[in-house]
């Protein structure tokens, strides 16, 4: 029966990683890589998010309007306040850098050439 050598388990470790860090769920969503990694980037929820923009029915609500501009206020504020703070704001709300099905078709391929790298070794 065939055993995988060092070097064979090495890179089957890093590519199945690999495919299951970067393997998007479906249409909406992201992968758990960058789930991880928008978790890791405030893990406990304390930066705040940009609002929202305002309906266009409550322009005309005073107490709204006053809310929605202080918590701009305040994300903006923050988003300022230092350059770690601004990287981390922005990889809270980070999405995919790829469309899923294009995040598929070259997850597949990294995955299919590394089961040839992984075969090729065993000739060695």
């Amino acid at each position: 029966m065939w055993q995988p050598n060092t070097a064979q388990w090495r890179l089957i470790w890093i590519v199945t990683i690999l495919l299951v860090l970067g393997w998007p769920p479906g249409q909406q969503g992201r992968s758990l890589g960058m789930k991880g990694l928008n978790w890791l980037a405030d893990p406990i929820n304390s930066l705040p998010g940009l609002p929202a923009p305002l309906p266009i029915g409550l322009d005309d609500n005073g107490d709204a309007v006053a809310a929605h501009d202080e918590a701009e206020a305040e994300y903006y504020r923050q988003y300022e306040s230092s350059k770690i703070t601004r990287l981390r704001m922005k990889l809270k709300t980070a999405n995919d850098p790829f469309d899923p099905s294009t995040t598929r078709q070259i997850l597949a391929g990294i995955g299919i050439l590394s089961a040839l790298v992984v075969w090729r070794l065993n000739r060695k």
